[in-house]
């Protein structure tokens, strides 16, 4: 997350993408996240080459390779070949939770919406060894994927750990939970579905709790780790330095 951008919020950059002939409304919108190095370890390429046609949907662009048509609408039955629970993952990066998760509920559907490609790679070399055949990955930016690509109510679990925290003040307005995602949630979850949501970022933690109290579909309903997350090498590097990592779950009314 420390590459730079390829898209800011200026009226220059949405005036120079234009030029280039790409849409300015993908480019120029607020972003949650920054695209990352591109290459992979040559196993990751290996795996990511051979497993992809397996695990990964190809879906329509509008205009960019984290895009998603607004026209389009997944079938996720047709894609996992049967009626199941659906839990989805935004931001899986390499794939802790989202392996462990498949792994322990071979009875749900799991898709992680991921724009990180590397990370999809690192996550398809893994099941190289163990492959997981409810599992699915779109390369895509959920904050947009997730307002026309599933149907409403067709979510059982959102889970959202760890996202970019944006911890400068000037930053935080990219922060991905926020009013305008938390009613795109909102729309995908089932009656009765659980968000998840984890951080190590005290203000994060606080920002989180500040939106998700205000809406009325949703009601904490726990702040105790997920059972199904797992410590990561990334929780332990935070906790070594101090952080307290807060773990939150809001049911859909």
């Amino acid at each position: 997350m420390n590459a730079a951008p390829d898209a800011t919020d200026s009226p220059r950059t949405a005036q120079l993408t234009t030029e280039r002939g790409v849409p300015t409304g993908y480019l120029s919108r607020t972003r949650s996240f920054t695209r990352r190095g591109g290459r992979m370890p040559p196993r990751h390429q290996d795996a990511y080459d051979a497993l992809s046609g397996q695990y990964v949907i190809d879906v329509p662009r509008d205009g960019g390779s984290t895009t998603v048509d607004a026209a389009y609408s997944l079938d996720v039955a047709e894609v996992f070949g049967r009626e199941a629970p659906l839990i989805v993952e935004v931001g899986a990066g390499s794939g802790d939770a989202l392996l462990a998760g498949a792994r322990a509920l071979p009875g749900t559907d799991f898709l992680a919406l991921e724009v990180w490609r590397p990370g999809i790679g690192q996550c398809l070399h893994r099941l190289l060894e163990e492959p997981l055949p409810n599992l699915r990955f779109i390369e895509v930016d959920a904050a947009v994927a997730l307002s026309t690509m599933l149907g409403e109510g067709s979510v059982a679990e959102l889970w959202t750990y760890f996202p970019d925290p944006w911890p400068k003040r000037r930053q935080q307005h990219r922060r991905l939970v926020g009013p305008e995602f938390t009613d795109t949630v909102c729309r995908v979850l089932q009656q009765g579905g659980l968000w998840r949501l984890a951080t190590d970022i005290d203000g994060y933690a606080a920002h989180m709790r500040q939106v998700l109290d205000a809406e009325p579909r949703l009601e904490l309903v726990s702040t105790e780790r997920a059972p199904l997350r797992p410590v990561t090498r990334f929780e332990r590097k935070g906790t070594a330095v101090g952080r307290e990592i807060t773990d939150l779950a809001y049911r859909r009314r």
